[in-house]
Order: C-alpha cells, then sequence, then structure tokens
C-alpha cells in the first residue's frame, strides 16, 4: 500500500460547526472522536499503524511531513488523511486547535 497524504481545504465562507463535521464523518461510515490542544502545543515526529481522517473544528494546527519535506497548515473545516505509516508531527497555532478524528 501506498503512503499517502491528502488535504481538503474547506471551500465555503462559512465555517462548518463540530456537528455537521461529525454528520460528514458518519456518512462515510466513521466514528470520529474529539480532541484539542493548547497554543503552540508539539508532537514530535511519529507514525500510526492505521489510517486516519481528521478535521479540524477551530483554530489551526500545522503538521509537519518530514520525509516529504513539507508541510501543511489546517484551519477550521479542513480535513487531512494520512495513510498508515506515514512519518508526521504537528504544531498547534496560536489560538490552539480543536479536531475530530476518526480511524480507518
Amino acid at each position: 500500500m501506498q503512503s499517502k497524504v491528502i488535504v481538503t481545504p474547506w471551500e465555503s465562507d462559512k465555517q462548518p460547526g463540530e456537528k455537521q463535521l461529525r454528520q460528514m464523518l458518519a456518512e462515510e461510515g466513521l466514528r470520529p472522536y474529539r480532541w484539542s490542544n493548547g497554543p503552540y502545543d508539539v508532537y514530535s515526529a511519529h507514525t500510526h499503524p492505521f489510517n486516519k481522517v481528521i478535521y479540524v473544528v477551530q483554530g489551526s494546527i500545522t503538521f509537519g511531513l518530514p520525509e516529504q519535506g513539507k508541510e501543511v497548515e489546517l484551519v477550521a473545516g479542513d480535513r487531512l488523511d494520512l495513510s498508515q505509516g506515514v512519518l508526521h508531527n504537528a504544531v498547534v497555532g496560536p489560538q490552539g486547535v480543536v479536531c475530530l478524528e476518526a480511524h480507518l
């Protein structure tokens, strides 16, 4: 299986609420859980043995992809699909972040 990172920006001017994002994930058969972090919290580089989907509910977070030499910033409504085994790190933005996450 090829490792993939897909970022899907929110395309509407109206930011989605948590309820709307939960419904979108439920329509895909996913059962998300909520997590949050304070401003500038850091996650060191790591991998997961599962595929995951993250939606930002509020705030922002920047994911680093060291093996690809990229960083992707996510803000409210943005989605990240991350394949298992992809090395990534993260830094939370200045307002903190609230996310919904589901595992595939």
